[in-house]
């Protein structure tokens, strides 16, 4: 297979990281409700695990050979990218619409572009920083309904939850530089399900704590396909895919798909939910992707 070939190859899988994404914001909707959310997120990684670790050993032959750092750097991922990234995304489902709360994940890109010049001292050009304020402006616009004056009443818990969100899978994806970093690093296969593993068991630790709220039967089977969608699309493949880019291309050049995510989120949403797309979650939602491609121009021509 040629370089080109592989490239192109490995640009389809991240375009369906940004639709399977999108779809989990559908089944977090539906299963938000009746299951709590840490035994929810649980759950998830527990049904990821389950179709990774065959498929680990089938592919490696057997269990990896992991070092210190590479379980250092798994417990890393799966708290910030697993365990608090989806109590944040989970909680904000509950509380605002499917297609609201993928609008807000258009600052994940913006957020890593930050993060990789913070921490790794990447210079910023001006027309970055300026991708940056009109990706912010879109986002606020999508908050504030159309009414920028608004803003500060416009935005609930909900919304504050998946900003939060978008903060930890910025860092999530900077730490994945280094989870891959070297000739030592263990395959992006064998790291997410490392990191499932870690993720399904610290969240399993706060399960006791929910087991009086719910009970099985009142989970309908959407809110199981919805599991099971989360665990096997949203997780399992989509996040081996994503690791893959990570591997690949690097923070700044994988993270400009997830400007996918809002449009599938918002679509998704309207044709599977019949939310309203309002008009401000049009133009907010065009700027802020506007303003995240013109943030990552420069790095998709990178390494």
């Amino acid at each position: 297979m040629s370089d080109g070939t592989g490239l192109a190859s490995l640009y389809a899988r991240l375009v369906g990281v940004a639709a399977l994404w999108g779809g989990t914001f559908i089944a977090g909707r539906v299963a938000a409700p009746q299951v709590p959310h840490g035994t929810l997120a649980a759950l998830r990684f527990w049904a990821a695990f389950a179709v990774l670790l065959p498929l680990l050993l089938a592919t490696e032959r057997g269990w990896p050979r992991l070092r210190a750092r590479d379980w250092g750097y798994a417990l890393l991922l799966a708290a910030t990218g697993l365990v608090t990234y989806n109590l944040l995304f989970l909680g904000a489902l509950e509380r605002i619409d499917a297609s609201r709360t993928a609008l807000v994940v258009a600052l994940n890109p913006v957020m890593t572009a930050v993060a990789m010049a913070l921490v790794f001292g990447e210079r910023l050009a001006k027309h970055r920083w300026l991708g940056i304020l009109l990706a912010l402006t879109g986002v606020a616009v999508v908050l504030a309904r159309g009414d920028l004056t608004l803003i500060m009443q416009r935005v609930g818990i909900g919304e504050a939850m998946m900003l939060g969100g978008a903060a930890c899978w910025a860092a999530y994806t900077v730490i994945g530089r280094y989870a891959f970093a070297g000739d030592g690093a263990p395959s992006a296969l064998a790291m997410t399900t490392v990191t499932a593993l870690c993720g399904a068991l610290m969240l399993s630790l706060g399960m006791p704590l929910e087991w009086s709220s719910w009970t099985l039967s009142q989970v309908d089977w959407r809110a199981w396909t919805g599991i099971a969608y989360l665990g096997a699309g949203g997780t399992a493949l989509a996040f081996v895919w994503y690791a893959q880019g990570l591997k690949r291309l690097g923070p700044a050049r994988t993270a400009v798909f997830n400007n996918l995510v809002p449009v599938f989120g918002a679509t998704f949403g309207a044709l599977l939910l019949g939310e309203a797309i309002r008009p401000s979650m049009v133009v907010g939602g065009l700027i802020a992707l506007a303003g995240v491609s013109l943030t990552n121009w420069t790095g998709s021509r990178a390494t």
